[in-house]
């Protein structure tokens, strides 16, 4: 796993680098840590409240931990139309956590997420940006073992 700290310095001297380089570490770690925020305000001489103001503005970018896996499930009116709330509970009950939390052994994270476009196929969930489109309660266990 690269350090942090060599990701962002690949990045300190681009224009909007620091967003850059929030995505290639959270691509690495899954997440953006606590550390990485201080280093990126002090790479980018900036406040760490702007670094965290940046890290924390896209709801794409999360800082803190999560698993490795995210499972993200549309909350829009047609998802949620089509039966999303059974698929969270079916998620929640085949994983052992509730939305927003993380497995114990760091594997899965439950997130809620805006539309991503593709209602032609709810409800929708993605898995590290992997869509799945008419997801029923029956094939979230085949979907879970594929990670």
């Amino acid at each position: 796993m690269a350090d942090y700290k060599e990701i962002i310095s690949a990045y300190k001297d681009l224009p909007g680098g620091i967003i850059e380089a929030y995505h290639a570490i959270q691509k690495e770690y899954s997440y953006i840590p606590e550390d990485a925020v201080v280093a990126a305000a002090q790479a980018f001489d900036i406040s760490k409240a702007r670094a965290y103001g940046v890290a924390t503005f896209y709801s794409y970018l999360k800082v803190g931990k999560r698993g490795k896996n995210v499972i993200r499930i549309c909350e829009s009116a047609p998802c949620h139309v089509a039966g999303a709330d059974k698929v969270v509970a079916a998620l929640e009950k085949e994983l052992g956590i509730k939305m927003g939390e993380t497995t114990e052994d760091g594997k899965f994270t439950l997130e809620f997420t805006e539309c991503v476009g593709q209602c032609q196929a709810t409800p929708l969930i993605t898995i590290n940006s992997k869509p799945y489109g008419d997801v029923t309660t029956e094939k979230i266990p085949g979907i879970i073992a594929e990670y």
